[in-house]
């Protein structure tokens, strides 16, 4: 038996600017699981702007498969794309094709991405169709942020913005301001609170804001570690992270 990874091992690929997915996923492994990173090399321009928002999509897109080429010789069992932007944009079709791409560069591991994972999460909580969004951007990354959840059939309730101005800023966000987001997208009609975005650190504190909402609050980087052990057939449930490692 290997002494590391005989469970599972799940590369995770990353943008070079993330500094919350690798701690966060690291603290949600159970024995017997490896986590391997691989970085998606991109500039951490503006996302303010329409131009530096298109210009950071396209870096992604372009370092994609690079990064999960370096992860090849580590014999995973199950692959994360932990980035939000091409999880959503363009709705589902463009999201099935690119799938499926990925998991041809990857040579065939399956391969966890946020909107899938985030639509196993939804249903396994119980059928939820209507959601509080929480988005890591200002307002100009709403209807890309929103458009994989339309075409889905979610109907978006409430929307809050972390204002998140470039890749790396992105993580510069306190405990108010996640509380805020939370608070913001909480309205009745919410079933459930999602945020995406995978540089925020939220992983922990969906936990704490599940106590005083009394709803699943579903935060990016645990949905997709989540949906990763999962579909590697790791049934571990544990507490700290919210509900979904405690009953699905």
């Amino acid at each position: 038996m290997k002494i590391l990874g005989h469970r599972l091992r799940v590369g995770v690929v990353i943008p070079s600017t993330n500094t919350s997915v690798q701690p966060e996923m690291d603290e949600m492994r159970p024995f017997g699981v490896t986590n391997h990173v691989g970085r998606m090399v991109i500039v951490d321009e503006s996302l303010t702007e329409e131009p530096g928002f298109n210009s950071v999509i396209q870096a992604l897109r372009r370092s994609t498969d690079t990064a999960i080429k370096s992860l090849q010789d580590c014999q995973l069992d199950r692959l994360i794309i932990a980035v939000s932007p091409d999880a959503y944009w363009n709705g589902v079709e463009v999201h099935q094709q690119m799938l499926a791409h990925l998991r041809d560069t990857a040579g065939g591991t399956g391969v966890s991405m946020s909107a899938d994972a985030i639509e196993e999460a939804l249903a396994q909580l119980g059928g939820i169709r209507r959601i509080g969004l929480i988005s890591p951007y200002t307002e100009i990354g709403n209807v890309a942020v929103s458009q994989f959840f339309v075409d889905k059939g979610y109907e978006i309730v409430a929307l809050a913005n972390l204002g998140g101005q470039s890749p790396s800023r992105i993580s510069d966000v306190h405990l108010q301001d996640l509380r805020r987001a939370v608070e913001t997208a909480n309205v009745p009609e919410a079933e459930a609170i999602v945020q995406v975005g995978t540089n925020v650190p939220m992983a922990s504190f969906a936990h704490v804001a599940e106590q005083w909402t009394g709803k699943p609050v579903v935060s990016n980087n645990a949905v997709l570690y989540w949906h990763a052990l999962r579909m590697g057939g790791i049934r571990d449930q544990f507490d700290g992270f919210g509900s979904l490692f405690r009953r699905c």
